[in-house]
């Protein structure tokens, strides 16, 4: 069990670890003092019976001279020892002895959330979503028994050495501490930084004031900031219930959306509009991470190193392929043969490569429309990586090799227009020699500068992948594909990839079915495959805005909004009405788009069998080009409604 802050090496035993330590004399044996603050002293001891390291947490003895304090303070501490669970520090025993009242915990090698955000800085998303998970997993089982924490905050989460395991620590008792020591006023509880806004006013708690804490903590966690800064405390709060946070996604790069919305639909002032409960929570939590674990193995080896010409092959390759190349060409055909050779050897291999990483990636069962999440969370994964390697914002060592690249260029761009406008040849003569070195310093300087600047600069947001993705996600990743599918085999092909969507998976059959088709019938049908992918795209906007309006709504948001005189509560009800009107159209449509393409391709089907006839996909044309203006038609009305609604500051928090 770490401190709430660390404790500076003690030469010598003080008298409140010698009185203590007299107290517990047969029971505990105490070793040393792992910290001390508002709540008390910790003690690393070892239990004597059972022979293990515990952490004994003692209540300051100004505050356990007082019955009634002592007394409430033993109950919050064995009702939270009743608690039981994998991501709850386990409290063995509460007792007193000799004036003393403490309570002895498992104690836990690893470090506060505190102290890793001060050591390492911000945590990485995908780490930030795992502990985030495990805290509401442990909130839950608390809020279930009928345990709310009070005081969930950075102090009080414990990271386990090896494993990261997030563990929840002080469950009710540090409140009780807090209230009794004044340093809430005796009017509230909690920490200022991470109290709800029902706390800040004195009303109930219940559950959902911890989830308000916890968006804290993840704001704090993901950012390295805290929402709500101020001089002093009543600042703080006054903050709590008035103001609304900065955007976690202004000040944290990176953050995948679904988790900045879920934070701050925690940090919602209203705690109608926070998440139902922590299980809800950790179940979309837990979702995220799931999500960033199904990316199939064809895909990641593809977007890590399929997708790219680098690495040693690519070295190699310039070294030795290229020169043998181009002298082969020059043997043959002389000058004019080492030109097309060397021509061919930097456009026609390349391509040929990609091709061939084209043509195995399609006979995985992937296509290029699977490209774009893929490469996304290259990208993010990367993004959270390099932040701690690298940092977020650009060195002082990457900010002069900038300047010294754009001066040294500038300088000598400046001087060539110069000397070229120069009217007499007597000043050329005179000062040709100067400008000449100028320019050669001033460009050689600036070029190499520039180089070592894009090094570092691609070190920190990774521009290979971004001009990777770019490139095979546009039209000449199209094209490469296009090229690669005449050398599959139609019997080679595997069955679609499970995790594929389902219009993805039967736009990618129907389209084969139209290239296996006679020329001909291929002439008659050549809008086919347009209508294929504008219906592909069609579901995958309805699917898009469906991820946000259920990010809004949410299983837990209650559509009743409040009490009917309350202005707010009737805003709401109707803005929640609206989108849920507006869902359900959403999900009408997208059924509309998926049985259109499963129209296509069963006629498909038939028209090889001979049991269909190119007027009947001809009418099927028709009827795709009706749903996707229908498609047009409400995204450009979702656009009106949203519009209507207001700024996203009046819509429900999500």
């Amino acid at each position: 069990m770490n401190p709430d802050r660390p404790s500076p090496p003690l030469s010598a035993p003080d008298r409140l670890f010698l009185d203590f330590q007299a107290a517990l004399a047969g029971r505990y044996s105490l070793e040393r003092e792992l910290g001390r603050g508002g709540m008390g002293v910790v003690y690393l001891a070892r239990e004597v019976r059972l022979d293990r390291p515990v952490a004994i947490k003692l209540l300051p003895p100004r505050l356990a001279a007082e019955p009634s304090l002592r007394e409430r303070f033993v109950r919050e501490a064995r009702t939270a020892a009743k608690l039981s669970h994998p991501n709850i520090v386990p409290i063995y025993s509460v007792d007193e002895a000799a004036g003393h009242v403490f309570y002895a915990m498992a104690y836990v090698d690893g470090e506060t959330l505190t102290e890793r955000v001060r050591r390492r800085g911000p945590v990485a998303a995908s780490d930030a979503t795992r502990m985030l998970r495990d805290i509401a997993w442990a909130l839950g089982y608390a809020h279930a028994q009928g345990v709310v924490h009070r005081d969930v905050k950075p102090d009080n989460i414990l990271l386990e050495a090896g494993t990261d395991r997030a563990l929840v620590a002080d469950f009710g008792i540090a409140a009780v501490v807090r209230e009794a020591s004044g340093a809430d006023g005796g009017v509230v509880t909690g920490t200022p930084e991470f109290m709800s806004p029902e706390q800040v006013l004195g009303e109930p708690v219940d559950g959902r004031s911890d989830l308000y804490a916890l968006g804290v903590l993840a704001y704090f966690a993901i950012s390295a900031r805290l929402p709500f800064q101020a001089d002093t405390a009543t600042e703080v709060l006054a903050k709590q219930v008035t103001e609304a946070p900065r955007p976690l996604a202004e000040i944290a790069d990176g953050v995948p959306r679904r988790l900045v919305q879920l934070v701050e639909q925690c940090l919602a002032k209203d705690r109608e509009a926070r998440p139902a409960d922590a299980g809800v929570v950790a179940d979309r939590l837990r979702a995220a991470l799931e999500q960033r674990r199904e990316l199939p193995v064809p895909l990641r080896v593809f977007v890590k190193r399929g997708a790219r010409i680098s690495g040693m092959g690519g070295l190699v390759y310039l070294m030795f392929g290229l020169p043998i190349l181009t002298t082969v060409g020059a043997a043959l055909g002389e000058g004019t043969g080492a030109l097309l050779a060397f021509g061919a050897g930097v456009t026609v291999v390349p391509i040929a490569v990609l091709v061939s990483r084209a043509r195995r990636l399609l006979q995985s069962g992937f296509d290029q429309q699977d490209l774009g999440s893929a490469f996304r969370r290259e990208i993010d994964e990367g993004r959270e990586e390099r932040a701690y390697e690298f940092g977020r914002e650009a060195s002082l060592y990457e900010r002069v090799t900038r300047l010294i690249a754009a001066g040294g260029l500038s300088i000598g761009i400046l001087t060539l227009v110069i000397w070229s406008v120069t009217p007499y040849a007597v000043l050329r003569e005179i000062y040709g020699g100067i400008f000449g070195a100028i320019q050669m310093f001033s460009i050689t300087g600036g070029m190499s500068a520039a180089m070592v600047w894009l090094y570092r600069l691609n070190q920190r947001i990774d521009l290979d992948t971004r001009i990777w993705s770019w490139l095979w996600t546009g039209r000449v990743g199209r094209w490469l594909f296009r090229l690669a599918r005449p050398f599959l085999r139609a019997r080679s092909l595997p069955s679609p990839a499970t995790h594929r969507a389902t219009e993805l998976a039967l736009g990618l059959a129907a389209e084969k079915l139209y290239e296996q088709l006679p020329r001909e019938t291929r002439s008659r049908l050549r809008e086919l495959p347009a209508a294929i992918r504008r219906l592909e795209q069609d579901a995958q906007r309805i699917r898009t805005r469906l991820e946000d309006l259920n990010d809004v709504l949410g299983v837990d948001a209650p559509v009743d909004g409040g009490s009917p005189t309350d202005d707010v509560g009737d805003r709401r009800a109707v803005v929640m009405a609206d989108l849920n009107i507006e869902r359900d159209a959403a999900q009408r449509r997208l059924g509309d788009v998926v049985a259109a393409l499963e129209t296509i391709r069963l006629n498909l089907l038939k028209l090889h069998a001979g049991a269909a006839s190119v007027q009947t996909l001809t009418t099927d044309l028709g009827l795709a080009r009706e749903v996707s203006a229908e498609i047009d038609r409400l995204l450009a009305g979702q656009r009106e409604v949203d519009e209507a609604i207001g700024p996203t500051t009046d819509r429900p928090s999500a």
